[in-house]
């Protein structure tokens, strides 16, 4: 059973991104056509490849430019900025060089109830929170969500494990098995 449900996620990786992809870029062509006053078969899918062409050609010099530009005008429009910012820095700490997701912590809740998490701010008295609290993001399984909360130090216990491996387990609901330092599974040691 767990093979099969391995190949079932094996074969969404490999199906998902082509169909969404083949899917955009019906949509694009549909769309286009739509909006060309000419009935001529083919037209859109023309009009898509030579646009992706000199998006390609110009992108290099003129939009790396004008996406700072527009970074900039971002930062000056008080709500676009919160989104935007929010979501810049979101990104960038699962990928960016600002890796923040780096220090993965099991967190005591009510009663017995314990949830993973990461620490994203040790220190958050320049907002006001006494110093014995920290935050910790949890996220939620099968999304790129979570919630920020904010627990007293004492609730945290540190996880030994990879960060990677430890978001793999939470996203995946649990499933997936986590190796050690071998790089094997607890099954196969």
């Amino acid at each position: 059973m767990k093979k099969a449900i391995g190949y079932f996620l094996q074969g969404l990786l490999y199906t998902l991104p082509i169909s969404a992809t083949i899917y955009v870029v019906y949509k694009a062509i549909t769309i286009i056509d739509g909006i060309i006053p000419f009935n001529i078969p083919g037209l859109g899918i023309l009009i898509l490849l030579v646009s992706i062409t000199l998006i390609g050609f110009l992108g290099g010099a003129l939009i790396s430019s004008r996406i700072l530009k527009l970074e900039k005008l971002l930062d000056r429009v008080p709500l676009l900025k919160i989104i935007y910012t929010s979501v810049k820095d979101l990104l960038s700490a699962f990928v960016g060089k600002k890796k923040r997701f780096t220090e993965p912590v099991l967190v005591k809740m009510e009663g017995e109830v314990e949830r993973i998490g990461f620490v994203t701010q040790k220190d958050l008295t320049h907002i006001g929170i006494s110093s014995d609290k920290i935050g910790v993001y949890i996220p939620f399984s099968y999304a790129v969500t979570g919630n920020l909360i904010i627990v007293p130090k004492g609730n945290i216990t540190p996880i030994n494990g990879s960060s990677a491996d430890i978001m793999k387990f939470i996203i995946s609901g649990g499933v997936t098995e986590i190796g050690n330092e071998n790089g094997k599974t607890e099954e196969e040691v």
